[in-house]
Formats: structure tokens, C-alpha cells, sequence
């Protein structure tokens, strides 16, 4: 095994570990009974509708993002981009992080060639596009979080306060964040100071230049609006997942008092969790919403265990359809 794939493999295992102890630690609370019991009473109706708005929304992602492949490769297909999105979201249940180099990769292969036989969609330009896309979901999610602190403070406040202080407990991870800096830091500076120079960094600067022009696509498309609108579209049908497994928990006591309200912070909880780079997200969203269920409504961490499978168990199950469907179908069907 050279390398490359050693490191590869020891930091896939590294976060499967990490997934592992996630995991562990919420489940050693449940009661199997109580969650036995809670499956019986769900209303099944609500979470295949949360699974079909899910299904809804991987396709316009795959529209938004090729919004932001069209102004170096106009003939990008939707069809490429959504099977993209589903193969990307397939191979992220495996290995972290890896779906998005994936789907990259995938939309580069099918971009047209130009006159000298070279594809009009490079890796950069498709690589710095992506990097647009999550920027805006980042914004978007801050804005979200911020807008409900300002107007609900008395409700979520203190739980916003009790997270922070738990961070700032945490010497390791900002350790480990500062060092991440340094590092990405010392790069760009090593890459910009010998990039007249060809070899490897000059190699690195001139891929650095691409995704940059591939992070201004945002300012190149037509219809930018049409963008922001998907974007606004695609976050409420979030919030529609989210509270459809609200409602389908509606029987349990334990869940009855949680309104669209609640679910819009479960939403939130769970999309920060995102950050943690574990399989499929195994772990780091249920630890994430289990303790806003706890902080929040006092439901207990066992107990709010049943959201939290229900939600990212069934988008899982989306993922891995959509993501096997659209294998099939680039193999076998198109040519």
C-alpha cells in the first residue's frame, strides 16, 4: 500500500472511530423497549413524504449547481448534475467528504470538448463551483441561526450560551483548528511566493487561480436570482423534512409539545453537525440534535435518539436510492 492510500485509509478509520464512539454514546441511553414501542405509534405517512421532499430536493441542488457550471460549459445537463448529486451523496455514506470530489470528477467527465480536444470544464473551475454552492448554505445557515437567536433569545438562548461554553472547553479543538489555519495558511504563501517558478507549487497556484474563477461563477451566471430563489426553495424544504418527522412523532408524548418552530431549530442543530467530516454522518447529527432536544425541551437523550434516527436514518435511505438508482442508470442506460 503506498502513501497516498495508507493516509487515506488511516483517516477514513480515524473518523469511522470517531463515528463509532458518536453513536455509542447516544444509544447507550435509549430504552429499546420505548423505542420499540415509539416506531409502533409513528405515522409512517409523514416520514416517506419527508423521504420524497428529500428526493425533491436533491434534484434542485443538482439544477443550482449547475447554474454554476454553465458559464464554462453551457451544454451541462441536468440530468449529469443530478446524477452527480446522488452518486457524490452515495460514496459521502461511505467515505466522508469523498462524494464531493466525486461528483466533481463525474460532471467533468460528461462536460463537451473544445476545439483542441480538451474538456471546457476543468477540475478547478467544477471544484471551485461546489466550494460557491456550500459557501452560500453556510451563509444561509448562519443568517437562519442568528435570525432565530434575535427573535426567540428567551427560548434558545441559554442553550446558544451552554454549547459555547462547552466549545471553549474544548483545548483540543481549537487546538486542532489553529493548527489547520497555520497549515492551510503557510501553504497559500509557499504557493503565491514561488508561483512563477513552475513545479509543484507553481502547479498548485495555477489550480488555487481555477477554483477562485470557479468561485466567481456566482457573478458570471444569467439569471443569479433564479439561484437565490432555488437556495431559499431548497432550505424550506428542509425545514418541511424536518417537520414532517415532527409530526409523525406527534402520539408520543415526549414529542407532542415540539412544533414547525421546533423543527426549524432541529434543522439548524443538525446542519451545523455537518462540520464533523463521519460516514454518512453517523453520530455527529444525532449527538447534535439529541442535545438540542435535551437542552431545549428537556427530552431525554434516549428519547430524543427516536427523531434523530428517524430523520437521518430516512434521508440515508433516500441517498442510497437515489445514489444506486443513478449508478444503474449512467451505466447501463446512458450512453
Amino acid at each position: 500500500m503506498d502513501k497516498k492510500k495508507s493516509r487515506s485509509f488511516l483517516q477514513y478509520a480515524f473518523w469511522t472511530v470517531v463515528a463509532l464512539a458518536l453513536v455509542g454514546l447516544c444509544l447507550r441511553s435509549i430504552d429499546w423497549q420505548q423505542f420499540g414501542r415509539a416506531l409502533k405509534l409513528c405515522r409512517w405517512t409523514y416520514v416517506l413524504l419527508s423521504m420524497a421532499l428529500g428526493i425533491v430536493v436533491f434534484y434542485l441542488r443538482g439544477i443550482r449547481y449547475r447554474m454554476l457550471l454553465t458559464p464554462f460549459d453551457p451544454s451541462t445537463s441536468r440530468l449529469s448534475c443530478f446524477n452527480a448529486y446522488n452518486i457524490g451523496n452515495a460514496v459521502n455514506l461511505a467515505i466522508p467528504r469523498a462524494g464531493e470530489f466525486a461528483r466533481v470528477g463525474y460532471v467533468v467527465r460528461h462536460s463537451a470538448l473544445d476545439g483542441e480536444g480538451k474538456r471546457l470544464l476543468s477540475y478547478d473551475k467544477a471544484l471551485g463551483a461546489l466550494l460557491t454552492e456550500r459557501l452560500w448554505d453556510a451563509i444561509v445557515t448562519v443568517g437562519m441561526a442568528a435570525a432565530l437567536l434575535a427573535v426567540m433569545w428567551d427560548g434558545f438562548g441559554g442553550y446558544f450560551l451552554d454549547s459555547l461554553e462547552s466549545l471553549e472547553s474544548s483545548h483540543l479543538l481549537w487546538g486542532a483548528l489553529a493548527a489547520l489555519v497555520l497549515l492551510v495558511g503557510g501553504g497559500l504563501y509557499l504557493a503565491w511566493h514561488y508561483r512563477n517558478k513552475g513545479g509543484l507549487w507553481g502547479k498548485i497556484w495555477e489550480f488555487l487561480e481555477g477554483i477562485v474563477r470557479g468561485l466567481g461563477s456566482f457573478t458570471k451566471m444569467k439569471n443569479s436570482w433564479l439561484f437565490l430563489l432555488y437556495t431559499a426553495l431548497i432550505w424550506t424544504l428542509y425545514w418541511l423534512m424536518s417537520t414532517c418527522i415532527v409530526w409523525a412523532l406527534q402520539d408520543i408524548e415526549a414529542f407532542s409539545q415540539l412544533t414547525p418552530l421546533s423543527a426549524f431549530v432541529l434543522m439548524i442543530a443538525g446542519s451545523i453537525s455537518a462540520v464533523v467530516p463521519v460516514p454518512g454522518g453517523f453520530g455527529a447529527y444525532h449527538g447534535a440534535v439529541c442535545g438540542a432536544l435535551l437542552g431545549i425541551w428537556g427530552i431525554p437523550i434516549g428519547t430524543g435518539m427516536i427523531y434523530a434516527t428517524l430523520n437521518h436514518e430516512s434521508q440515508v435511505l433516500s441517498q442510497a436510492i437515489c445514489g444506486l438508482a443513478s449508478y444503474i442508470h449512467e451505466h447501463f442506460f446512458r450512453k
